[in-house]
């Protein structure tokens, strides 16, 4: 039997991997609980209410208005305690965001990233602005106007940097645990292989053993600790890393099929070749024609 507290949103996953993006407002629903789990796209919410928000190990619990950083890499749950709740929610996926997969990746982020803070206080005055922000962007998102996407990504942008000269307050202040600290320097030293910038000098950090070897630790700790917090694998995540790179080389560069697996640490270009294949479901030469 389907639970009616239950908030569905994994319907927008559909709709965002069609155009990485999507804007609503929250409605008045009474104890809704979203579900503890990973989503597939980074949300910012603007909300209003009571409620506890629990996230990868820790709980905040709010009252008043709150602006939330949620990524998709770690799981979370929002528990509605209030009679009145309203607001509005930003979906998009990292790629609607940064156009150029050379661009800073979202997890490095304070705002984002595994062990920052995703909760923020915000005054009456910053709530009235920042639900102008929202206005505009549901507005938007109905147009015709050509360029509405880049429109939108400098209203989530300025969502963003209004955020980050909040001082972030922590609701809860739970200790994090050793799961997830291992895992933040695991997810900033995986991004720090990259870019690639060079044909004649391979990935340093390849497999999951190299990582736990680099951090000190055994594999299998490291992967139950990943898993705990981002519900992903440390294979997985090394994999999509290594495929995001791919891609940007194969769309910015010209370099050869051949160099670039050797770059990403491959033994032999078909060795490159299945792997791409397995995680986009194209061959790399595929993939650069379709991108030119």
């Amino acid at each position: 039997m389907e639970n009616k507290n239950e908030r569905a949103v994994s319907e927008f996953n559909s709709g965002l991997k069609l155009k990485g993006f999507n804007v609503f407002q929250i409605e008045d629903d009474t104890t809704a609980t979203r579900v503890y789990s990973r989503k597939d796209f980074y949300k910012i919410c603007l909300t209003t209410g009571k409620s506890i928000i629990h996230y990868a190990d820790r709980s905040y619990k709010t009252d008043g208005t709150v602006l939330f950083f949620g990524n998709p890499n770690i799981p979370y749950s929002w528990e509605t305690l209030s009679t009145s709740y309203v607001g509005y929610t930003c979906l998009f996926s990292e790629d609607f965001l940064k156009p150029s997969d050379r661009s800073d990746s979202l997890q490095q982020s304070p705002l984002f990233r595994i062990g920052g803070t995703p909760v923020l206080n915000i005054s009456e005055k910053q709530r009235g602005f920042l639900n102008t922000i929202f206005l505009k962007m549901i507005e938007e998102q109905q147009t015709d106007y050509p360029y509405k996407d880049d429109l939108i990504r400098n209203y989530i942008n300025l969502i963003i940097h209004e955020a980050l000269k909040l001082q972030p307050s922590e609701i809860s202040n739970q200790k994090d645990n050793a799961a997830l600290r291992l895992t933040t320097v695991f997810l900033e030293l995986l991004e720090r292989q990259f870019p690639v910038e060079s044909t004649h000098r391979q990935l340093q950090l390849k497999t999951a053993q190299d990582y736990a070897n680099n951090l000190n630790v055994h594999a299998n700790y490291l992967n139950r600790a990943v898993k705990k917090i981002t519900g992903k694998s440390t294979t997985t995540h090394i994999s999509e890393r290594i495929a995001s790179e791919a891609k940007a080389l194969l769309q910015h560069t010209d370099w050869n099929i051949a160099d670039i697996a050797y770059a990403l640490g491959f033994e032999y270009p078909s060795y490159f070749n299945n792997f791409f294949k397995k995680i986009t479901g194209t061959n790399p030469t595929s993939f650069r024609i379709q991108k030119v």
